[in-house]
């Protein structure tokens, strides 16, 4: 019995330590350099966010965040650095989106299926880094063209 019972100390001790190494992070602790995203952010929903624009673009993070350094032989991103223009453009694109969001769309909230309730990165991008305007033209075109056979 004595013999479990040191077991069981020495495997805890382990687990303490263990635990007590992983950096968590603290309370209060924010992320750095968000100047259009909220400030309160939490690690999920900037996940999310993150997904949205890589998927909306089809890019991968290093689209828009600059080389960092390499630790342990793993090349990292210096998300906090504004050195690629192509992040600079993303801020721009997302006080833009929130501008015609809360200007133009929806402002009533309607639960109708024919209103658009947001707009969004793929709103315009669809898959493309540049959107093409052209596609987009004929979509909103065809929208209008729905909407007046309707009436």
């Amino acid at each position: 019995m004595f013999k479990y019972l040191k077991l069981f100390l020495i495997a805890a001790s382990i687990v303490t330590i263990a635990a007590s190494s992983i950096p968590f992070p603290q309370e209060g602790e924010k992320f750095e350099n968000l100047k259009v995203l909220p400030k309160d952010i939490t690690d999920e929903q900037l996940d999310s966010v993150m997904d949205h624009f890589k998927t909306s673009l089809d890019v991968k993070c290093s689209f828009c965040h600059a080389g960092g350094p390499v630790i342990d032989g793993k090349k990292h991103l210096d998300f906090v650095s504004d050195a690629k223009p192509e992040k600079l453009r993303a801020r721009e694109m997302i006080q833009m989106t929130n501008y015609l969001n809360e200007t133009f769309f929806n402002p009533d909230h309607s639960s109708r299926p024919d209103t658009i309730h947001e707009v969004i990165c793929y709103t315009c991008h669809r898959g493309t880094k540049e959107p093409e305007a052209e596609m987009l033209f004929l979509e909103v075109d065809s929208i209008m063209r729905i909407q007046h056979q309707r009436k």
